[in-house]
């Protein structure tokens, strides 16, 4: 069995198209996955223990991710990854999970934003600017490395600064003018595509009106956009358990999911006119992919530690 450190991970260097690619591939063979919906643990209503399980037989492989949030802890989320053989259930590897968990939400927030956003997008809207804001952007830059894009970013104590240093140095920087806002309705009136990645919300955070005809929202922790829910055309998300138990579920005008659009069983975007919001609350057959296709890389490059949990080999050994 491996042993992948965070550093390990990180020391591979892998290329953001390769997470969108990754991302891609587990979207188009949804159907061939076992995929249970994770189970939420909440102590607290701001404490959460999420275990998510998936079985890839198509790619031999299987495993589990825990992600835990602790508000007084820093950064809140953290995660793990077991990596299983399919065939025969050995163990192959235990890793870290938190480069994984970010590029792939960056990578699937990317990859709605390209099947979703009205033609010609150009203005994002970005609230919340930690680590999975970064990820959406290194990828989105890497799918439209030539487009010019306004970056609508939502001021919050000196996160907006930094995160603009951070985008400055990315690959197609060029192509970025900056907006820095004062207050949630003015980051979402006027852009194209709303990104928010702020893991809580008590209330939604602006009214309709703001919510321009065309927009797309891409709500990657789902709070804050409570009300879209009931107006906006189009409700897509990555998995229906995900949010077949929203409060408004069942008023969605049309509802599907993300990887029936992908096969063409159902509509995606028809006009540049419809407002639509996406839901991807995590499928861990992503972070199970990650895990295998970084596991591949890591043996190829020698990275990682190999222990052996010395399990029994003897049927009787008590």
């Amino acid at each position: 069995m491996k042993i992948l450190t965070h550093l390990d991970i990180m020391s591979l260097d892998i290329e953001p198209i390769q997470c969108y690619n990754w991302v891609s591939y587990m979207l188009e063979t949804k159907n061939s996955v076992i995929l249970p919906a994770k189970i939420s643990m909440k102590p607290t209503e701001e404490v959460f223990y999420n275990v998510m399980p998936s079985l890839v037989p198509q790619c031999n492989i299987g495993g589990v991710k825990i992600v835990t949030r602790y508000p007084s802890r820093s950064p809140s989320l953290d995660s793990q990854i077991m990596l299983y053989d399919y065939n025969t259930g050995n163990i192959k590897a235990i890793m870290d999970g938190n480069y994984i968990t970010t590029m792939r939400t960056g990578a699937v927030a990317a990859h709605s934003i390209k099947l979703f956003a009205k033609k010609n997008f150009s203005k994002i809207g970005m609230i919340g600017l930690g680590n999975q804001a970064r990820a959406t952007l290194k990828v989105l830059l890497s799918l439209f490395p030539d487009r010019k894009f306004q970056l609508k970013l939502k001021k919050y104590k000196d996160q907006h600064i930094l995160f603009q240093e951070y985008a400055e140095n990315l690959p197609g920087s060029d192509n970025i003018e900056f907006v820095l806002c004062d207050s949630y309705s003015d980051t979402v009136q006027g852009s194209d595509v709303i990104i928010s990645s702020v893991t809580y919300f008590d209330q939604d955070i602006c009214d309709d009106s703001c919510f321009d005809e065309g927009c797309l929202v891409v709500p990657i922790h789902t709070r804050g956009f409570m009300n879209c829910d009931l107006f906006f055309d189009k409700v897509f998300a990555d998995d229906t358990d995900h949010v077949k138990g929203f409060k408004y579920f069942s008023q969605f005008k049309r509802f599907a999911e993300v990887s029936d659009v992908i096969a063409g069983s159902a509509e995606g975007r028809t006009s540049d006119a419809e407002r639509i919001i996406v839901y991807n609350i995590g499928l861990s057959m992503h972070d199970i992919y990650f895990a295998e296709k970084i596991y591949e890389i890591s043996e190829l490059k020698g990275i990682g530690k190999k222990i052996s949990l010395e399990a029994p080999k003897d049927k009787f050994w008590i």
